[in-house]
């Protein structure tokens, strides 16, 4: 395979395969405006590669697909993401566009006063698209993981996308997270991100929507609105933030609140969650037991600085999921909760 060209590979089968941009991320020394800040800790941050790094630490075979820039950032990236034990092998290098960079402050994502600075234009994550990746080993999952951050990256991007949710006989089950991000889709010239976007997730079996998102892109209220506009997919999780996720599977509709969490960072959660959910959907669990999963995944990311957490144990997790109702809704859930404290059925702390 060459940076421009497409050959196939015949790679092996492999649980989940996640396609999108990952980048170097920096991350702030201390608290307080970028231009105040001195220094920076050197990171990885992207969706997909976040989702599959889960997935693999939680003893799944996984496998990212993407293109990094031949440049040291790229070596780096592709190190990174291979050491949690993810398949790179179908990584693409591009000797003539940089990886993807970005810097972000240390507080909130969601406050007024955080800030992000996004070095990603014309990077080599850009430059994906039906004829310079290897559509064999993307479809080599018994899942494939896409997001709605792929689409608003570039046309040829958005091109790929569209050809990867085509509804045809034979495909991985396609689980698509929508991430809006609103400021990736300002400079877009190759449609209104809201309708690609509805339009992308109509083609999944499985979609991830925060209610949020939902709002904020297409002007829906609840659960049960977002269903509504969106009732082809199998399986449709709305996430409702501290209201927990409602899961719409056919007719059925199963809601399980969140957890009570001692926030470290608010970050990372939205793609632990799906990373739970996927977890439990390839053991086969029920729904109610997926949504659980992706709580208790939320939970480790939410209870660490960075956006990647080590799973709790999967035989630690399922005691958790089968406690009652009653005993879910007393878990707190705070730094260390995912050592194995066996026995406990109220609340896991740190010893």
């Amino acid at each position: 395979m060459t940076a421009t060209g497409r050959t196939s590979t015949a790679p092996d089968v492999v649980d989940v395969v996640a396609l999108g941009e990952s980048m170097v991320t920096f991350l702030p020394s201390r608290p307080g405006r970028l231009a105040d800040v001195p220094s920076f800790e050197r990171a990885i941050g992207g969706a997909e590669s976040n989702v599959a790094c889960v997935l693999a630490a939680a003893g799944h075979s996984a496998r990212w697909v993407g293109r990094a820039g031949a440049d040291g950032f790229g070596d780096h990236l592709v190190e990174a993401i291979g050491s949690y034990g993810v398949d790179v092998s179908a990584v693409r290098r591009d000797p003539d566009r940089p990886t993807g960079v970005y810097f972000r402050t240390a507080g909130d994502r969601a406050g007024d006063a955080h800030e992000v600075a996004y070095y990603r234009a014309g990077s080599a994550a850009s430059a994906m698209s039906v004829d310079t990746m290897d559509l064999d080993a993307i479809r080599s999952g018994r899942v494939l993981h896409l997001s709605g951050i792929t689409p608003a990256l570039s046309a040829d991007c958005l091109g790929l996308v569209r050809e990867l949710t085509a509804r045809r006989p034979g495909r991985p089950l396609v689980s698509f997270d929508v991430n809006h991000r609103p400021g990736l889709w300002g400079d877009a010239r190759h449609g209104h991100g809201p309708e690609v976007l509805l339009e992308l997730a109509r083609g999944a079996d499985l979609v991830f929507v925060g209610d949020d998102e939902a709002r904020d892109a297409w002007d829906l209220a609840g659960p049960e609105a977002v269903r509504a506009a969106l009732p082809e997919p199998e399986l449709l999780v709305v996430k409702q933030g501290a209201g927990g996720a409602t899961a719409f599977h056919g007719t059925d509709v199963t809601s399980v609140p969140a957890l009570h969490v001692d926030i470290v960072a608010a970050v990372g959660a939205g793609d632990a969650f799906a990373a739970g959910f996927l977890s439990a959907t390839l053991r086969g669990l029920p729904v109610r037991e997926r949504l659980r999963h992706g709580h208790l995944m939320a939970a480790a990311a939410l209870t660490v600085p960075g956006d990647l957490a080590t799973p709790p144990a999967r035989g630690h997790a399922d005691r958790l999921v089968a406690l009652d109702d009653s005993a879910w809704g007393r878990l707190r859930l705070g730094p260390g909760w995912t050592q194995d404290v066996r026995g406990a059925d109220e609340e896991v702390r740190t010893p």
